[in-house]
């Protein structure tokens, strides 16, 4: 079955109606729990399908897959087989779990081969060599330039000539679940002397989805934008922790440092491009019109929802944002033939981000600096309580999924709890 094609599957697994897990779905990620080492899986409804498994009954045994595949700690060995092998290796699932096919349905593994998915812990998915953060939403930049620079000229002059992005960390990046302690750093007002140091009192969230590279090239070489989909093997939900007092102070004249630095949680199921097919979409006018090798001949933005909720410790979750990642003015495709076009060479389970997606309205944006404008204005939240930035004790929990012509497809969510400065 082709995932663009809108073909009702039905499965002999229970899945609820808003599932983000759905049979369209399928998506990989690494997990364990108290009896089982890291492994493979694939999420349907409220069971992993344990890869490594399957592979020792024999569901595999045709494609001759290297041993032991599916028993690594993350997924790095398995995208490096190519897409080829990982879409059949999918698809080979989502044929066993067909209503229709009795093969694992009625077969003596199948109380092993599926596992609770709420009793698992969830890895981070890959091993991420380098990483990426990308500026691409135009709404989100505008804001930043109104709030910092120049309202009427919000926009830095290449911004519309290329997709901007500056190389991070990767070895902060964290699983969903994994708390972080908010950060210490200089920062300094406009009413300071000279420089302070202490906890950040301006912690932010910056929505964000960002693809896991799945092909390597050499130095010198680039990826067209033709060709950027060969390279990309899926996506997760990106949460980029900002120090925005921290920031301010530090990013001028080479950029973000400490103030971004500290920790990036991310969405631990990596939906696969060929599960998101279905929900291409055109990206918005570019003008002026860009450089040839940025120029793109088919669609490669996708209509996801994204939403942003904020949970006071002991308290309800209030909804702060509704985004969606349709906004981006730069797709990935530019964004790889960007980070490519000098020669800069990637490796697989590398790591690109899309920068803070905002759309036009106010309660859309992206982050907790445009929401309250740098403070100015206080989002409410359920149970009476205000917030202009995240507090100590809140949780910031990002869900993403997308929906068409009956068939759901969802990221799950990235969940971080901000415990006090050490």
């Amino acid at each position: 079955m082709s995932d663009s094609t809108t073909n009702t599957l039905n499965t002999w697994v229970e899945v609820s109606k808003n599932s983000d897990f759905t049979i369209y779905n399928l998506p990989f990620g690494v997990f364990k729990n108290k009896r089982l080492s890291p492994r493979t899986g694939i999420a349907i409804g409220d069971k992993i399908v344990d890869l490594s498994v399957l592979d020792q009954e024999g569901f595999f045994s045709d494609m001759f897959l290297p041993e032991g595949i599916f028993l690594n700690e993350s997924l790095n060995k398995l995208i490096s087989l190519g897409k080829v092998q990982t879409k059949k290796i999918r698809e080979r699932v989502q044929n066993l779990l067909l209503a229709d096919n009795e093969k694992l349905r009625d077969h003596s593994a199948r109380g092993k081969v599926m596992v609770n998915r709420k009793e698992a812990e969830m890895l981070l998915p890959v091993e991420i060599g380098d990483y990426t953060d990308f500026y691409s939403s135009m709404e989100h930049a505008t804001n930043v330039g109104k709030i910092f620079r120049d309202p009427e000229n919000a926009l830095l002059p290449n911004w519309k000539h290329m997709p901007v992005g500056y190389h991070g960390r990767s070895s902060s990046i964290i699983p969903s679940g994994t708390p972080i302690y908010r950060p210490k750093g200089q920062f300094k007002t406009p009413e300071m002397d000279l420089p302070g140091f202490g906890p950040s009192k301006k912690l932010d969230f910056e929505l964000e989805v960002a693809f896991i590279t799945g092909k390597s090239t050499k130095q010198g070489d680039s990826v067209s934008t033709a060709d950027a989909e060969d390279y990309i093997f899926g996506f997760v939900l990106f949460n980029d922790w900002s120090a925005r007092d921290i920031q301010a102070w530090e990013y001028v004249p080479l950029g973000p440092f400490l103030g971004k630095n500290f920790a990036s949680s991310i969405s631990p199921w990596v939906v696969t491009l060929e599960a998101l097919e279905h929900f291409k979409v055109g990206g918005p006018v570019q003008e002026p019109e860009v450089l040839p090798y940025l120029r793109c001949e088919e669609s490669h933005s996708f209509d996801i929802n994204l939403e942003v909720y904020i949970q006071p410790d002991g308290k309800k979750a209030s909804k702060v944002s509704s985004s969606n990642y349709k906004n981006m003015y730069w797709n990935v495709a530019q964004q790889l033939a960007h980070q490519t076009i000098n020669g800069c060479n990637i490796n697989v389970g590398d790591m690109m981000s899309s920068g803070t997606i905002s759309g036009e309205e106010s309660g859309s944006y992206g982050s907790m600096l445009e929401l309250s404008w740098n403070g100015k204005e206080k989002i409410k939240l359920e149970e009476g309580e205000e917030r202009a930035f995240i507090e100590d004790g809140d949780t910031v929990i990002m869900k993403g999924f997308a929906e068409k012509d009956g068939v759901r497809i969802g990221f799950g969510e990235v969940k971080t709890k901000v415990l006090p400065a050490k």
